[in-house]
Parts: C-alpha cells; structure tokens; sequence
C-alpha cells in the first residue's frame, strides 16, 4: 500500500503545472537520502511478507456472497483490540495458532474498501526456526482478522471476487454504480477506501489519460460461450460523463470482458515478500537476480481466472492491475503523434522491470532493455550528486512519471529530511520488484520488494511460497548465482505467464548456467548475514562472453524450478535443488530440514503439474457445478458454493472430515501441516 499522506489534493490540471516541482523536489530528497545511507553496513537480514484479504459476508438462507465494505469498522475494532492487548487482554483462541510470546501483527488498509492487508507484527529473521513460524503467524492473522468482523464475515485470500462489477447486489452496504471520481459504468466510488489519497489517485489517473482506463480480458471460450463474445453488461447509452463516450469510441474490445475503473486492478489481493539486505550492493544484486524469477513465480502462483462475472481465458492478475493504473496519454501510448507530451513511454507505470542496477561484472549491456526511457535532466542531477551511472539510470527512468497526487500542504517548503515527495513518485512505480532507500530516520536498510506473486488460498500455500523466495534468496547470495537474461525477454516472460495453465503449457527464456566463475569464498559466521558461500566448484563452462543468445534458452515452469537434469541428465538444474543444495551446506537439522520440505514439495508438485495452480482448480470448480451452463457466466449461486469451498479448503487444506481427499484436494493434496496439528514429526 503507498503513502497515506493527509491534506488538501490538488486536482489533475493544477496537479500538472506542479509536477516539475514534485519531481525536483523527490530527486532532491533522493540525493540526501543517498548521502545519509549510500555506506550503510552490515544491518541485519530481515524480510517480511504481506497478506491481503478480501473480506466476504454471506447471506447463506439466499446463498449469496457479497463483497463487505466494513473495512473502517473492522480496522477500527482491531486498533481497539491492540490497546487491550497492551494491558494484557488479548483476541479469545489466539493460543491455538501462535505463541504467547509473539508480538500481534498489523493491519493496514487497502484501496478497496472491502481488503485487509496483514503483515507480522516485527520483520522476520534469516533464521530457520524464523520460517517454521511463518504458517502459525500467517493462521494467527488471519484468526485475529475473523475474531473482529461480523458473524457472516469471513476473511478469504482470493485475488478477485468473481462478481465484481456485476449488475446485482454484489458488495453490502449496496451502492449504485457510477461516481464522479471513477465515472464507473460498473463501480460506485464508494467501493473505493474514503482516505482522499485512493479516489484522489483514481481521478486523477482518469483525468491525466484523458478518458477512462481501458481494461480487456479475453473471455474463456466454452461450449455455449456466445461467439463472437460482445459483453453484455456494457451499456453503450449512458450519458452521465463525458467519458461515457469512450465505449461507443472503440474501448470495448470483442472477445472480451471489459472493465473501465481502477478498483478492478487495485480491488486485487496478492502476496508480498520484502528484504532488508545488509547494504545497498547486496540489495542490488538482489533486485537484478531476482527480477528474472518474477515471470516464473507469476505463472507458479496463478490463481485469477474470474473477471466481472465470467471466466477469463487467463490465469493471472497483472495485466488487468497495470491497465487500471495506466495513466499514459494517446501520445505516450503512441496513438498519436507527440505534440504535447515528451516521451512515447511503452510501459504503464505497474508494469515488469525495465531496469538491473547492480554493479555486477557479469551484467552486460546486451541485458539492458535498449527502448528504456530516461529522463536525461533528472539522471545528469543524480550523477552530479554522486549517484553511479547504473542507479541513475533506474530513477531517471521512474521519474518519467507524473506524480499523480500532490497535496497544496506539501508545496510550501522543500524538506530534505523527509521522503514525501520521493515516495510520491517511488510509490506510484508498481514494477514487478521495488529497490527502496532507507527512510529519513535511516533506521531500516535498504530494501528489495517482490511483487509478482499471487495471492494463495490457504496460509499453508502462502507461507510455502514465501518461504521458497526467501530461501531462493539465500542460495543466490550463497553461491554467487548468476540469473541474468535480457529485459526484454523478462518482459515477454511476463506476457507468458498470462496463458492460461501456463504452468504447464509455456515456456519462458531463463538462464542455462546459473553458477558464477569468481572464485569461491567460505565463511564461519556468514549466517547471520545471510551470506555464508559454502566451498563449491561450478561443473559448468563458463560463459562470460560470447554470445548473449547462447546463454540462455526456453524453459518449461517444472525445468526452472526442478531442473532440466531430471528429464536430460544435464542443463539448468532447477532451483529447488539450488535451495536444497544451499540447506545442505548449512547443517539443518534434521526435524527442520524434513519441516522445510513439506513446503518444497508444494512448489516441487505445482511445477510439475501433479498438483493444480488455484486458477485451475476455481475454474474447474466452475466448470463442474451442477448450475454452470457452459456459457462463461459464473452465477450467483456458483459465487457463493465457490466461496463456501474456498473457505473450507481454507480451514482444512485438501482434507475430509475423515481424513482423506477433500474439497481442494488437486491443489494441496490433502498435505497442509495435518501432521503437525497432530503433534507428529514432520519426517513421519
């Protein structure tokens, strides 16, 4: 979630004519960012990670969910619980999912009225216990969550509610569509979180494209799918805004769910992960290394193939989150020739990666994305303040962008103790990874963000997840692991992971040789710092010239993460061996390690195909129900069975009440931590 400033916003056409000063202002506060933590050292390995929730009401004798817009009310009982916590009251069955000793975790709004996002209550160590305690915080927040919301509520880790943006009553309390702030045929603004910073934001993104944002998601082509596919939910004689024109100008496309507000992008739920790193060079290597992985951890985590009432002919959230913050003109767009605006900029503002910033030999400039737009005035202040040409560039190329809410308040007096007017542009650059200074306090280091993965159905998935980035990121560190490809493939990697079972049906560019040529180093103390490198020769021919196509090819999902070498005997060898090469070399023991690979084996299974993504097994739920037609509707009824097994997948991860195959099963294999609610060791 970006900045929650307060104050008096500024309104698209002012906003404009004080972008320049923001802008200088951000990179002003930058440089002394900069000057205060470029040789910040040795700060501690931590990580985090974030949940997000949609808060669901059921109205069970009609058999209908709603999406809840309680959001103030439950986050306000929360506020209120926490003070009684301090005084040693606490939330009733909290000892059946965490620790007394345990801190409570935090909850934050989101931009949609109807989320909760969850993060621990302090950042987690590198630590191994750390990470056997990721899944009883992750159930805690969850329960805490349940414990303030109304007895219908229920808080559910979907992307997207089926049926938002449908014409009955989806979301309660009930309000019409439309709204001066998103001008929704769909939406009213009071879907939207009332801090003025969201419909300020919305707005004004409207305002500065010109016209609504545009959303088109290919429909899934059933049996009974009307063909061609011409929504009917458009109504092409609305006459309320002047936007409203924009259907009857071309924006809805055939074959395709259409969508015109922020909130559906926004409205989505996902999964988080963010590394404090020991300095900014090894914060930069974790950016660059790990932003080739976004594309593969995208397509591994598919779980989003319902939009506005129907099923989507794809699997993922990203593109339909980057197409409802677009705020690019028709110039910039190239629609039109360049008269008014300065660059034709190819990306929206949430969009992959663009740049690598790691003062890495082995980046060459062939990764480089050669189309990156720069602003060369900003880069040039940069370089003069003592910012190294490669790191320039990257906020040279974020910069680019408008800042979309301004505050009169801020305008008065630059301030280059705080980061306001940094963050301002900073935040507002959803890429698929994040590189973040230190705040002004200087009491954090410097952080990498990993955006791209999507949100889980159960807190089992979701720490598996995370707890495989987070040991990916060892073995990078570790074995001085080279994942380098050029951005463009990057991109195209995210395009791939669109399709729908991509899984299993793409292929995506990555690197052949991921081991490093530099000699080898070994460390006694290097865990606490995360960068113990155990003694190890790479078997692999070295490639630091050469070619650049030669250095990596197309890969299957299963041949990334469990290797090439399982099906050839050769080739990539996967990263969950990497990572299990890694965990050898660090003397696990043994109770841990065998608790470790309960959650590899998901990601090992998901890869492989054995056990289904969530996007597949919502649309196969779907498919299946007695009261689906075949025609790409997903009913209210069919909404509402949905959710009902979601949330028991939630509560019982894959089993029956009698202990075997249950609903969800496909997904999880009736696994979870069944063997640890039962008290037994984890290697059986």
């Amino acid at each position: 979630m970006g900045l929650l400033a307060l104050g008096t916003p500024l309104k698209w056409p002012e906003a404009k004519l004080r972008a320049d000063q923001v802008r200088h202002w951000g990179i002003e506060q930058l440089l002394a960012i900069w000057e205060r933590a470029k040789g910040k050292e040795r700060d501690v390995l931590l990580w985090g990670d974030e949940i997000e929730y949609l808060v669901i009401a059921y109205d069970d004798q009609r058999r209908k969910a709603k999406l809840s817009l309680r959001q103030a009310d439950i986050l306000s009982a929360l506020a209120k619980d926490e003070e009684l916590c301090k005084q040693g009251g606490c939330v009733p069955d909290l000892q059946k999912v965490a620790r007394d000793d345990e801190p409570l975790p935090t909850f934050h709004p989101e931009f949609g009225r109807f989320m909760l996002e969850a993060t621990p209550g302090r950042p987690w160590g590198i630590g191994f216990k750390d990470l056997l305690d990721v899944e009883p915080n992750m159930k805690r927040r969850r329960a805490i969550a349940r414990e303030h919301m109304e007895a219908n509520e229920y808080p559910i880790t979907l992307t997207t509610f089926p049926r938002l943006g449908t014409g009955d009553e989806y979301i309660t309390p009930y309000f019409p569509p439309s709204g001066e702030k998103l001008r929704s045929q769909f939406l009213p603004d009071e879907i939207a979180n009332p801090h003025i910073r969201f419909p300020t934001l919305a707005a004004n993104i409207r305002a500065r494209r010109g016209r609504k944002v545009q959303l088109n998601v290919p429909i899934f082509k059933d049996s009974n799918t009307q063909w061609p596919f011409k929504d009917p939910t458009v109504n092409y004689d609305l006459h309320q805004w002047p936007e409203d024109d924009d259907v009857r100008n071309g924006a809805v496309k055939e074959n395709s769910i259409y969508m015109d507000a922020m909130a559906f992008g926004m409205g989505s739920c996902c999964l988080q992960i963010t590394f404090q790193a020991k300095n900014i060079t090894e914060g930069r290597k974790l950016y660059d290394q790990l932003s080739p992985l976004g594309p593969i951890m995208l397509a591994l985590t598919a779980a989003t193939p319902i939009y506005k009432g129907f099923l989507a002919d794809t699997d993922v959230r990203w593109n339909q989150i980057s197409g409802a913050v677009d705020d690019r003109t028709a110039e910039e767009l190239g629609e039109k020739p360049l008269e008014n605006d300065r660059w034709r900029v190819p990306k929206s503002r949430y969009a992959s990666n663009s740049t690598y910033i790691s003062q890495d030999t082995r980046l060459r400039k062939e990764y480089l994305d050669p189309d990156l737009v720069i602003d060369e005035a900003i880069k040039q202040r940069l370089v003069d303040g003592g910012m190294d040409d490669l790191l320039a560039t990257h906020f040279a190329h974020l910069f680019i962008r408008d800042p979309i809410v301004i505050f009169a308040e801020d305008l008065e007096e630059l301030d280059r103790s705080k980061t306001d007017h940094f963050e301002n542009l900073q935040s507002t650059n959803w890429q698929h990874m994040r590189f973040k200074p230190p705040p002004s306090d200087n009491s954090i280091g410097w952080r990498v963000e990993f955006r791209p993965m999507e949100i889980q159905i159960t807190d089992f998935e979701n720490a598996a997840f995370s707890i495989f980035i987070v040991l990916v990121t060892r073995a990078i560190l570790s074995f001085d692991l080279n994942f380098y490809i050029p951005l463009p493939l990057v991109t195209q990697n995210m395009e791939s992971a669109h399709t729908r079972d991509a899984v299993l049906s793409e292929r995506f560019y990555f690197r052949n040789n991921p081991f490093s040529t530099r000699p080898t180093r070994s460390t006694t103390d290097g865990f606490a710092s995360g960068t113990t490198t155990p003694t190890v020769q790479s078997s692999r021919p070295p490639t630091p010239t050469g070619p650049v196509h030669h250095e990596y090819s197309l890969m299957t999902v299963n041949e990334i993460i469990n290797g090439q070498s399982l099906v050839s005997g050769s080739g990539f060898p996967g990263l969950i061996p990497l990572v299990e090469s890694y965990l050898s070399s660090m003397n696990v023991d043994v109770e841990t390690r065998c608790e470790l690979a309960a959650y590899l084996e998901l990601i090992r299974k998901r890869a492989s195909g054995e056990l289904w993504t969530g996007a597949k097994w919502i649309r196969h739920f779907v498919r299946e129900h007695a009261e689906y037609k075949g025609d790409s509707v997903v009913s209210e009824r069919v909404t509402y069975d949905l959710l009902k097994a979601v949330e028991e997948i939630t509560q019982h991860e894959g089993l029956s009440k009698g202990g075997g195959a249950g609903v969800g099963w496909e997904m999880l294999n009736g696994r979870g931590m069944t063997r640890k609610r039962k008290g037994e060791s984890a290697c059986g």
